[in-house]
């Protein structure tokens, strides 16, 4: 017995990019389209991939971005196209673009969200529940700023998201929307339902407890220069064992960083070792914060629960909408659960993407799952 669900999911694995577009959109046409919400492989040649997509949506608006790994129908998958539709029956979408990130402003930020907001309340039912979804640029290093902006615009509306990936080129990020594939942009979805849903994040790593204070960063870039006083890059091979010429991106995606606030584990991924001894990370440091290095425990098993309290709240979901983080891509892949953790997202129908860094809330994260799980309507709900 199968539920009817106002989603339609398909993800093509097709390498030419007019051949995925149209396997896509045969996957998730429906009546009375609302919004369709797509992520694609950076290998993809995008101007024939926009110019396909425009040509089989339409007026439906299109939104997405490109990533570093895609989650679908096909499970998780490297160098595809996956992607949902929304029909008129899952409640109201709007969705806008923030351009210039380079130049944001806060005044304009808290303008462009108050247009969405105008937007989606001419067409809110009584009782709908609300939530949004951010898009950006993953190399932009503008997330911090925006996001908080965003989310304060919100109100008691939950912001949850992910930064665009390039499958780990570090060139170039794009979001789509109005047609076209945008650098140093973001894109904000609302969404009003009436059906029930859940936003919910999680992430298996524990601090241990040697303290690396950072001495010298600059923030504004997202580099840490010294750590102990040390060459960052030295002092952080030192704690894990290894040579600074040995590091790789596997040891950045098995032993991140961590902050711990209010005793909580917040993840500070790192990027890149840099030539210069410096570390590159993909969120902000400051100087002053002390961190500490984190263990991983089983990445399946806290995926798997954080999916069965969702069930527990919600019922089965009839589409989660998930951002994953590069790094626990690599930690999925290295560890060969690939196709054990793709399972689990089928069952949960998730669409989504691997991305450059996730956003929950009013916070830029690392090495995190962050998700949008969306139930059936009350009466359809089976076991």
């Amino acid at each position: 017995m199968t539920t009817k669900t106002p989603f339609r999911m398909s993800h093509s694995c097709a390498s030419e990019a007019r051949q995925a577009a149209r396997e896509l959109h045969a996957g998730v046409v429906q009546p009375d389209m609302s919004m369709v919400v797509f992520f694609c492989s950076s290998d993809y040649d995008l101007d024939v991939l926009a110019d396909e997509l425009n040509q089989l949506f339409g007026s439906v608006p299109v939104i997405g971005c490109t990533t570093a790994g895609e989650i679908g129908s096909a499970g998780y998958r490297a160098q595809s196209l996956s992607g949902v539709s929304f029909s008129a029956h899952a409640g109201a979408a709007v969705a806008g673009c923030l351009p210039d990130l380079q130049h944001f402003d806060p005044t304009r930020g808290q303008e462009f969200v108050h247009g969405l907001l105008h937007d989606l309340d001419s067409h809110l039912a009584k009782g709908a529940r609300a939530f949004a979804l951010l898009l950006i640029d993953g190399l932009s290093v503008r997330e911090e700023p925006v996001v908080r902006v965003l989310q304060g615009a919100l109100g008691s509306i939950h912001l949850c998201g992910g930064s665009a990936g390039d499958d780990l080129k570090f060139s170039s990020t794009k979001v789509f929307h109005d047609g076209a594939f945008r650098d140093n942009s973001a894109v904000l979805l609302l969404v009003s339902t009436p059906l029930p849903m859940r936003i919910f994040k999680t992430q298996h790593f524990v601090s241990e407890n040697e303290r690396l204070v950072v001495t010298d960063a600059d923030a504004e870039n997202r580099i840490v220069k010294e750590i102990n006083g040390l060459p960052a890059a030295e002092e952080y091979a030192r704690v894990l064992g290894v040579s600074v010429a040995d590091l790789t991106p596997d040891h950045f995606a098995a032993t991140p960083v961590v902050v711990v606030l209010d005793g909580t584990d917040y993840v500070r991924s790192i990027q890149k070792a840099n030539p210069d001894g410096t570390l590159t990370f993909y969120c902000a440091i400051e100087d002053g914060i002390v961190l500490r290095v984190a263990r991983g425990g089983d990445i399946y098993s806290n995926l798997e629960q954080a999916f069965d309290n969702v069930r527990q709240e919600i019922g089965p979901p009839a589409l989660t909408l998930g951002c994953d983080c590069i790094l626990r891509n690599l930690e999925i892949t290295q560890k060969q659960l690939k196709g054990k953790i793709g399972e689990l997202f089928q069952r949960n129908n998730t669409v989504g993407f691997s991305t450059y860094g996730e956003q929950f809330g009013g916070v830029h994260v690392n090495q995190t799952f962050t998700g949008i799980a969306i139930g059936s309507a009350p009466e359809e709900k089976h076991d």
